[in-house]
């Protein structure tokens, strides 16, 4: 529902003395009244507040009428009531959108601007920037420029607000008050002394307010950035010389300083040396909210300061933590959060103030302290004396907080705990313990879903089988007293999964017939199928007492129980275990988007659902997905407690994808590939799509007359590469024609087969063109290559409106250079979890080592990122983590190449004489592939 419409509906269900005016009523009593001789000022401004009243609520009146009522209005303009006056301003912005020949007021308001009262000066300046069009904008530059420099504060805010009004339709008449705008931002404007006594509500207390706000510092500081934000050098110039000294006053103005430079760093990264010192001069400003701004702004570019002044901002922080204020408190400690997530060892210092925030009356704030305290402890080692103590104190502190807080807040606490265990997995004991407890106190469903779910992904990703079957056990306690069916439905399919491969497969047993016994009829379906699962897998004498146990559900009362259980008996009677457990699935994510998709245009229903669409996984690559998955959710989860992540906009295509449907999305789009090629006649013959890669590599800057992608699709089988260009023409006078990209490979194993050419391509729209090689195969000497690229093309000139160009113009010919493509060693390999990398990584066979230098790495988690997205390996156990004091480190990467052969890599990584080196020992079932890995990593 629209705003306007909810106030409709609000105002239509109050009271007589609430109800909206008629529209027709008010417009008949404005006609008359304002052109009544003499005017009623009283009677004038209540009639123009109800019509704005109708205005603001939704109200709409048509041409003609706005048109009439605007001709009335500006008769007022005779009267010098100043309250009036204002009321018409206000009036005649509202109508200008609405109303024809609304010029005709123009000379009025400028009159009013050169010698008006102060009262309603600012007023008609706001007013005149919605009446001008681009034509008539010229007439006003004068007054706007003196408005601008005024020594009232308040007419030089309204006048460098209407100059953002003028921007879309007179950037270039505004572009010449940059002058001006430059003399009030460096001025001291204040208010005329009487400006507060002019209103009964101050009386005699206007000797104490402040003479000025600064706020026109705000005002013209963004109006400044807009007219240089295309130009690098002028935006540095005036950062420099407004960082100076005191230039600026206002906190918001600062703030909007502060966001402003994390701007041009995010874009260059190498203005840091120049830029930091000013950040680091207002981690000490006397406003709460100017140094929070800063801490945020350094902490998002953490990765290009060193660790001493990273610490500046720890300390900053710290102090804050101690403020009497609640949101400042909050947002301090929000922040130490978001760096706790890939560094908790840097906040371990302020782990005293966490403590005492633990029972602050707010409990956004306690409960940010317990989950950022639970990621310092994983930066310890708990396995240590001093390292348990205090795991144990927070825990203790941690249950009696629990009796206290809302669910809401204890979900956040119990995703902080799975979070932890699954990045740590040594830490588990004591978290697991807090959680298996937790789950047998009373709570709703919500809460007891989301423990169960922790338990889930813990029994999933933890690889001490001791803490798995702890885990079983405890749900099996839980599913005795368990009140809610669909918990019990999913732990009962969990244990079916899972209890086959335990020790004692027995335990599980009994509990799951108990459900037969005790439950509801969907309890005892699932149990059913659970039960199968064990006599599927462990076979002998536990499918021979299975059977016997199922064969009594036979004459079950419920229709459900007994036709699963005759269908169960007869699979296993026919020792057809692959319809009872499957080892591959369908990710659930694609499949529901993929159902969505379909459902949402009832076009489709028309050619029935093809399941053949939805990707089928083994369970190692499902349980892969799930990891990232779950490690995303949490990372960001974690973040925000009482509102969602922050988005940033502007992110590069290689980080516009983000959440838990990332995984699906991939997978949906390789599939997409894999249609489109298939539909090409040239690719018809390749057979099976292996593997694309799914973001597209930039070739070329965004901000370029022509932007170039790439997407790479490899067919293995066939032995072909296939480079999909995507071209998009910014230019917007010209159209391209025969367009081809000359693709030259370093590698001459390497060979051009042919070029699908885009014939035409016009202005703001994007085409294809597609380059076939010939690639060599996994028993070659070299796999890896690098293709040069250029794109052809013909240009002709748009000569109309409408987009044509003269067919009588061949064009002019001309190429266009752009960046070089990689084929690495990550473009064969797929990320694969697995829960034991020491024992996966020892049976692999074909042993390779290489040592390397990691280029453009000055610290070794810059390094992690750089061989994580070269190798496009999964880190495991944690080894992704690097503490900040640590001059070593060991990376363990697992994955799968497109061949079907698993892939261990470990990267032992030190820093020395400012260099990151790494030593490399890869492995691999595919034969050759390992020494690829081992020497294409860089």
């Amino acid at each position: 529902m629209s705003t306007s419409s909810y106030k409709k509906q609000e105002y239509a269900g109050t009271g007589s003395s609430n109800a909206l005016p008629d529209k027709m009523a008010v417009f008949q009593d404005c006609i008359q009244q304002f052109n009544a001789t003499p005017v009623k000022t009283k009677r004038c401004r209540q009639l123009l507040a109800r019509l704005l009243r109708l205005i603001y609520t939704g109200e709409t009146f048509p041409a003609q009428e706005s048109t009439t009522l605007f001709f009335s209005i500006s008769k007022l303009f005779q009267h010098k009531d100043s309250s009036l006056r204002q009321l018409v301003y206000l009036t005649i912005k509202e109508l200008s959108s609405l109303s024809d020949d609304i010029l005709m007021v123009t000379s009025s308001i400028m009159k009013d601007i050169q010698g008006g009262d102060v009262i309603y000066k600012p007023n008609a300046i706001r007013t005149l920037s919605k009446v001008l069009d681009p034509t008539t904008v010229f007439a006003a530059e004068r007054l706007f420029k003196n408005a601008i420099v005024d020594k009232n504060p308040i007419i030089s805010s309204a006048a460098l607000i209407s100059s953002y009004n003028l921007l879309p339709n007179a950037k270039d008449v505004v572009k010449r008050f940059t002058n001006e705008t430059l003399e009030t931002i460096q001025s001291y404007k204040q208010f005329p002394p009487t400006q507060f006594q002019l209103h009964e509500y101050y009386g005699s207390s206007t000797s104490n307010l402040p003479p000025t706000s600064y706020m026109y510092q705000y005002h013209a500081l963004g109006l400044l950035y807009h007219l240089r934000n295309h130009d690098k050098m002028a935006l540095m110039k005036l950062i420099t010389t407004l960082s100076e000294g005191s230039a600026l006053k206002n906190s918001l103005s600062i703030i909007q300083l502060i966001r402003y430079i994390n701007k041009i760093l995010n874009d260059d990264e190498s203005l840091v040396v120049h830029l930091y010192p000013i950040l680091a001069g207002f981690l000490k400003h006397r406003s709460d909210m100017v140094e929070l701004e800063a801490c945020k702004t350094l902490i998002n570019l953490q990765h290009l300061i060193k660790d001493d002044q990273f610490m500046a901002i720890i300390t900053t922080l710290q102090k804050l933590l101690g403020v009497p204020r609640t949101a400042t408190r909050f947002a301090a400690i929000r922040l130490i959060n978001k760096v706790s997530i890939k560094h908790p060892e840097k906040i371990m210092v302020v782990n005293i103030e966490l403590e005492g925030l633990i029972n602050d009356s707010n409990r956004s704030i306690s409960t940010l302290a317990i989950t950022t305290l639970l990621k310092t402890m994983g930066a310890g080692t708990v396995d240590s004396g001093a390292g348990g103590e205090n795991v144990d104190r927070l825990i203790t502190r941690m249950t009696s907080l629990m009796d206290e807080i809302t669910e809401d807040f204890k979900i956040v606490i119990i995703e902080a705990i799975e979070n932890l265990a699954l990045k740590f997995p040594s830490k588990h004991k004591k978290l697991v313990a807090f959680l298996t407890d937790l789950l047998r106190d009373d709570g709703s469903l919500q809460l007891k879903s989301s423990i169960v779910d922790a338990l889930f992904d813990l029994i999933k990703f933890l690889p001490d089988a001791s803490a798995k079957q702890l885990i079983l056990m405890n749900l099996c306690e839980f599913i005795e007293d368990c009140e809610f069916t669909e918990l019990s439905v999913r732990i009962l399919h969990l244990l079916g999964d899972e209890g086959p491969n335990t020790t004692n497969p027995s335990y599980y047993i009994r509990h799951i017939y108990n459900r037969l016994v005790l439950e509801n009829s969907i309890v005892r379906s699932s149990a059913v199928i659970s039960l199968a699962k064990f006599a599927a897998v462990c076979g002998g004498d536990v499918a021979k007492n299975i059977k016997i146990l199922l064969s009594r559900c036979l004459n079950d009362v419920d229709d459900e129980v007994r036709d699963r259980t005759a269908l169960s008996l007869k699979f296993i009677n026919n020792n057809q275990k692959k319809l009872i457990v499957s080892s591959s699935k369908y990710d659930l994510a694609a499949l529901e988007s993929k159902l969505t998709h379909y459902l949402n245009d009832q076009a489709n229903f028309s050619t029935k659902f093809d399941i053949n669409e939805i990707p089928l996984l083994s369970s190692e690559e499902l349980k892969s997905l799930e990891y990232n998955r779950k490690i995303n959710k949490l990372d960001s989860s974690t973040t925000d407690v009482t509102e969602n992540a922050e988005s940033v906009a502007g992110t590069p295509a290689a980080e516009d994808k983000s959440g838990a449907d990332d995984t699906a999305n991939e997978l949906l789009k390789q599939q997409e590939y894999a249609q489109e090629l298939s539909l090409i006649p040239e690719f018809a013959e390749y057979g099976k799509l292996s593997k694309s890669t799914i973001t597209p590599f930039y070739l070329t800057e965004k901000e370029n007359e022509f932007v170039v992608t790439v997407v790479k699709h490899f067919f293995i089988e066939a032995q072909k590469l296939v480079l999909q260009y995507n071209i998009t023409n910014t230019l917007p006078r010209s159209v391209l024609q025969d367009i081809s990209v000359i693709a030259q490979p370093d590698n001459e194993l390497y060979e051009e087969d042919f070029i699908i050419p885009l014939a035409e391509l016009k202005p703001d729209s994007t085409g294809t063109v597609y380059v076939s090689f010939s690639t060599p195969s996994i028993e070659d000497e070299e796999l890896l290559a690098a293709f040069g690229n250029t794109v052809a093309y013909t240009n002709k000139d748009i000569i109309d409106d409408e987009g044509n160009v003269d067919e009588r113009d061949d064009g002019w010919s001309d190429e266009y250079q752009i960046d070089d493509l990689e084929v690495s060693a990550g473009d064969f390999i797929n990320p694969l979890y697995n829960s034991n990398f020491s024992a996966a990584y020892d049976q692999l066979p074909n042993p390779e080592t290489s040592v390397v230098t990691v280029g453009k790495a000055d610290s070794l988690e810059v390094a992690i990122s750089k061989l994580r997205a070269s190798l496009n390996l999964m880190p495991l156990d944690g080894s992704d983590y690097v503490p900040s004091d640590s001059n070593s480190h060991v990376l363990k990467l697992f994955g799968k190449d497109v061949w079907g052969g698993k892939v261990g890599v470990l990267v032992r990584l030190a820093l020395t004489g400012g260099k990151i080196v790494a030593k490399i020992e890869a492995r691999a079932e595919t034969e050759g592939f390992s020494s690829i890995v081992a020497n294409g990593a860089y």
